[in-house]
């Protein structure tokens, strides 16, 4: 009875242990659990020279490697910095 009650005590400590380094792994890597796609059809840009772009948004896209996106308002492409652009769902 003792060497089965060892063997689930190590078996659960190994669950554990994996689990542990599993969770450090995955956080210590800025890994994504749950991917979510975002829906936007309206955008404010704010240019350079103060002038405010707004319409309908064609495509969008933001890049993971930095603060740029990248947005389509009628057939004319805009890169700007995220803090320059809004996003909105009309």
């Amino acid at each position: 009875m003792k060497t089965k009650n060892k063997a689930l005590i190590f078996l659960y400590s190994v669950f554990v242990v994996f689990g542990i380094l599993a969770l450090l792994v995955l956080s210590g890597c800025n890994y994504q659990m749950v991917d979510t796609t975002y829906t936007y059809n309206y955008a404010y840009i704010l240019l350079p020279n103060g002038e405010c772009i707004e319409g309908k948004v064609d495509s969008w896209k933001d890049f993971e490697d930095g603060d740029q996106i990248q947005v389509v308002i009628d057939g004319v492409t805009y890169l700007t910095d995220t803090t320059r652009c809004v996003l909105i769902k009309k």
